[in-house]
């Protein structure tokens, strides 16, 4: 696959089959992801891999807490307002995805199942959670940001499916004390992998993108 089919072809996968993903093929995503530019080479991400029997143990704790109500205490929290045109992009991207699996916008309780599958990280049977040191800046999180796409494309690559999701991320502390993490280091986000389940509905939905028009000015 060339670099250009696979950054147009990619899309979020949100089931996954049950099947195992190779250690030696997470190995070699993460291998060529390391390979990805950073301010100065600094290469400031550490990831925390989770498979096997921890993943359901961990999906458990961060669903029961989500399923409380329990307030996000994220490292890095959501933003509180958009740009007006930022803000129609996410709810028209909403709107269809709740269309496109027949979910009405006034049915609460579905609403809340769908969003809930994140902390079953979508039935993948690995995540990749990628870490950041605190006393690091925004110039490192632009890096994790390159880190984290080349994760995705390198595990398309291999037939494998992926989301990058924020959710889990909301308790850093339940993923820091279950995995042994140190309080130093930011939970910025995790990515999902696995084989995607191509019979699921959820995964025939495709999100759309603006045309150049509306971000790209020319100046010659």
């Amino acid at each position: 696959m060339d670099p250009l089919s696979g950054i147009q072809t990619r899309k979020s996968t949100r089931a996954f089959k049950p099947t195992p993903v190779p250690r030696e093929t997470v190995e070699k995503i993460i291998q060529t992801a390391s390979k990805s530019p950073s301010y100065m080479n600094t290469q400031p991400w550490e990831v925390a891999v989770v498979s096997g029997k921890m993943l359901p143990e961990l999906s458990q704790i961060l669903y029961k807490l989500a399923e409380a109500g329990t307030p996000s205490s994220a490292d890095i929290p959501d933003p509180n307002t958009w740009l007006p045109e930022l803000e129609w992009r996410f709810r028209e991207h909403s709107a269809r995805r709740f269309k496109a699996l027949g979910i009405e916008r006034e049915n609460g309780q579905q609403r809340k199942e769908l969003r809930m599958l994140n902390f079953k990280f979508y039935g993948a049977p690995c995540v990749i959670f990628i870490l950041l040191d605190k006393t690091l800046s925004q110039w490192s999180v632009f890096d994790l940001g390159a880190f984290t796409q080349s994760i995705c494309l390198a595990a398309y690559s291999f037939g494998l499916g992926s989301c990058i999701q924020g959710s889990p991320a909301n308790y850093p502390e339940a993923i820091r004390d279950f995995l042994g993490i140190p309080k130093t280091k930011s939970v910025v986000l995790d990515v999902a992998i696995g084989y995607p389940d191509d019979s699921a509905r959820i995964n025939t939905y495709q999100s759309l993108r603006v045309p150049l028009d509306d971000f790209v000015k020319w100046y010659e």
